[in-house]
């Protein structure tokens, strides 16, 4: 779990000017990660906010043909906290499910936890047992969730609580990186590579990814007059249309 003086840093990191997506590309090495692909079947993916799923694993979720199970564990109210909560929750709510409808999903089910957003590292035990009913429910040929190494403290107990509930059903479990394209670099020794998968996208995935993201527009541009909040400006989004997408295996 991370403390406080870890959570001051990893703010600061992300709040930091990021690692631009040309040195990534520049890396030889990300496109050499062995390829994978989901095994068949349903699969369970959770998201600490509405968009890391499909930031992270939305063109993958494209090309599934199985059933899809969304978990959705905070409602991403936080994402502008000068404004009305309950708006905000509702607003990123319909934002995903456009989202959703962008992707072609064939069959698809969403689960909205509503835990408060930047506390899902208090309700971690609830999370685990909300995971592992949905595991079982589906009977998962794999569950997705955020990296516990992101640094967005959600994102972290969000994907701690989906490998336990998956070791506890006995379902695979691949963790999607997010905010880590923005404070790491190409090499960074506090990411592990070793365990770094590459899931190749089609071009129609691709297409269906891109009309996803753009569904996200409360964190795409300002909101109206007296709002400047920009979460994901065109250097961020970069990180999230490559023609691959990376999980940790």
């Amino acid at each position: 779990m991370i403390g406080e003086f870890d959570r001051t840093a990893a703010a600061e990191a992300i709040e930091a000017p990021g690692t631009p997506e040309e040195q990534w590309a520049a890396w030889a090495e990300l496109a050499r990660l062995p390829a994978v692909r989901p095994p068949s079947g349903p699969v369970v993916v959770v998201a600490a906010h509405p968009d890391d799923e499909v930031l992270g694993f939305g063109g993958t979720m494209a090309q599934l043909s199985g059933e899809v199970r969304l978990v959705t564990v905070t409602d991403g109210e936080g994402s502008h906290p000068h404004l009305a909560a309950e708006r905000i929750a509702a607003l990123r709510a319909a934002e995903l499910e456009r989202a959703l409808g962008e992707l072609g999903l064939r069959e698809h089910r969403t689960y909205r936890l509503r835990i408060p957003d930047t506390g899902v590292d208090a309700h971690e035990a609830r999370l685990e047992r909300e995971l592992a009913a949905v595991l079982r429910e589906t009977g998962a040929a794999l569950c997705v969730a955020p990296w516990t190494g992101d640094l967005h403290a959600d994102h972290e107990a969000a994907g701690r609580a989906a490998a336990a509930a998956a070791r506890e059903t006995g379902t695979p479990c691949w963790h999607y990186p997010v905010w880590m394209w923005h404070w790491a670099s190409p090499g960074d020794p506090r990411v592990p590579w070793s365990a770094a998968r590459r899931l190749p996208l089609s071009r129609p995935a691709r297409t269906r990814k891109e009309a996803a993201i753009r569904r996200f527009a409360s964190q795409l541009a300002p909101l109206g007059p007296g709002d400047d909040t920009v979460i994901l400006p065109p250097v961020e989004l970069a990180h999230h249309t490559r023609p691959f997408e990376v999980v940790f295996t």
